[in-house]
């Protein structure tokens, strides 16, 4: 192996690890996220060093690592401690289609495979094309609510908004899609949801069960469109609220397959 390409990789998150497997570099990495779930044989073969905003600083650098890679300002203070005990830090902040794109390319160039990375990233754009052109070809578009968290309620992160719109659907809270942080996007009052009258309700509760008869008993919802239909949908939040590759492939799969059924309805 080269020196000039990182050959002890930790990863602080899922889609480095996600990635790194996916384009056959998984050699490289020496400790990955406990929420890890892509590709199930990660977990079985390395060790886990981190959640999200915590970290077992001690673990890390025992296995020595010449490269931490995660995600997001949530991890600034990981991150920190990483540097100042002379660890080289990644830590990326895409929050759109695109830059999950652009962040698979990156990272496998970082690792010396920029073909590989961008195989699997051409392969994701051609499947968001294919996912397009069948929404396209769908003779209605439902309003989507997607709850990324429900106390308090959080809107989807821009990634997801934007794969709903490709899967065939309308976010209900287009406005909020640009705030990168989840406080920015906490509903003021959830009855706003009930005025914008949602179709289709995506629950994705960051780790735990989504609980659709909870979100049917909300005082005020039973005459939104999405709980008088039986529209409540649970997205497990490893293939959507990750920016990886399981978002652009098996997340967008999941929403488009409820809205084709929901388009294609008496």
């Amino acid at each position: 192996m080269s020196d000039a390409y990182p050959g002890r990789i930790v990863c602080l998150t899922e889609e480095p690890t996600e990635v790194l497997y996916a384009i056959g570099e998984e050699h490289r990495i020496v400790g990955i996220s406990g929420f890890t779930v892509r590709p199930p044989r990660a977990r079985k073969e390395k060790p886990k060093v981190s959640a999200f905003t915590s970290a077992k600083i001690d673990q890390i650098l025992a296995l020595k690592p010449d490269l931490a890679i995660g995600f997001s300002d949530l991890q600034a203070d990981i991150a920190s401690e990483l540097i100042r005990a002379g660890v080289e830090v990644w830590i990326s902040n895409h929050r759109s289609v695109e830059g999950i794109v652009a962040y698979i390319r990156r990272l496998g160039a970082m690792v010396g495979a920029a073909t590989k990375a961008d195989e699997l990233a051409s392969r994701a754009e051609a499947h968001l094309a294919t996912i397009a052109a069948q929404a396209a070809a769908l003779p209605r578009r439902p309003r989507v609510y997607f709850e990324e968290w429900d106390d308090p309620q959080i809107t989807g992160i821009r990634w997801v908004g934007e794969l709903v719109r490709i899967a065939g659907g309308d976010d209900v809270f287009p406005e909020l899609l640009e705030e990168p942080l989840a406080k920015q996007r906490i509903l003021a009052d959830p009855l706003e949801v009930v005025r914008r009258e949602p179709d289709i309700i995506f629950g994705s509760w960051c780790g735990k069960r989504f609980r659709p008869e909870h979100v049917a008993a909300r005082p005020g919802w039973a005459e939104v469109p999405a709980v008088r239909d039986g529209e409540l949908h649970e997205i497990k939040s490893p293939i959507i609220l990750q920016p990886g590759p399981a978002a652009l492939f098996d997340g967008i799969e999941a929403m488009h397959a409820v809205i084709a059924r929901w388009a294609m309805r008496p």
